[in-house]
């Protein structure tokens, strides 16, 4: 085999393609940086975990407003200002019980309202999360720290195309009458997975 067909059966360096997709994008008059550059934005100030606090936080002191959470999520998060996605048609909130504790996963990817809770963490990427979570899910909580006693079910649910999923967790029992603000300083991205449970400072 000649040197030149050994060289196109070679794969691009990473910064070769990334030359590539830039240099097609700038030929139909897009700009790639201004894109990353709001994406970076996005990622770091407005996809943050205290958007699902404010929403759990005013959850648990209106009880109007949890009933509507629960019966529509994401028209509740717009209510305080908080946009989804086209695609993430339907906002589920969760609600944890006494009795019931719920988990969330995405078995074929990583798909959260990351617009609610934050983008994902990286051990909920894991392959090994996605798989064992729906089959051993009291395993995989004790693994993880959240030791649940038999006598609580666990649900998990996986999310689809177009639902996304948050858990609204048990309001620990010293906050109650806690202003808003308060509460939202202890409402974790975890306990919104449904990995976790709060404690009041």
């Amino acid at each position: 085999m000649d040197e030149n067909r050994m060289n196109s059966n070679k794969l691009a360096s990473v910064e070769q393609r990334i030359d590539a997709i830039q240099s097609v994008l700038q030929a139909r008059g897009l700009e790639p940086d201004v894109a990353i550059e709001k994406a970076f934005h996005l990622a770091e100030e407005d996809w943050i975990p205290r958007n699902g606090a404010r929403i759990i936080a005013r959850a648990w002191t209106d009880p109007a407003y949890r009933q509507r959470l629960l019966t529509n999520g994401k028209a509740a998060a717009a209510e305080l200002g908080f946009d989804m996605p086209p695609h993430h048609r339907y906002l589920v909130a969760l609600e944890n019980t006494p009795n019931l504790h719920n988990v969330i996963v995405c078995t074929l990817c990583s798909c959260t309202a990351f617009s609610i809770i934050g983008l994902p963490p990286d051990w909920y990427k894991d392959l090994e999360y996605r798989a064992r979570v729906v089959r051993e899910s009291r395993t995989v909580l004790k693994e993880m720290g959240l030791d649940l006693p038999a006598t609580i079910e666990i649900k998990v649910w996986d999310t689809t195309t177009d639902t996304r999923y948050m858990v609204v967790p048990n309001q620990p029992p010293e906050t109650i009458g806690w202003p808003e603000d308060k509460l939202v300083d202890i409402i974790t991205k975890e306990s919104m997975i449904g990995v976790a449970r709060l404690m009041g400072n």
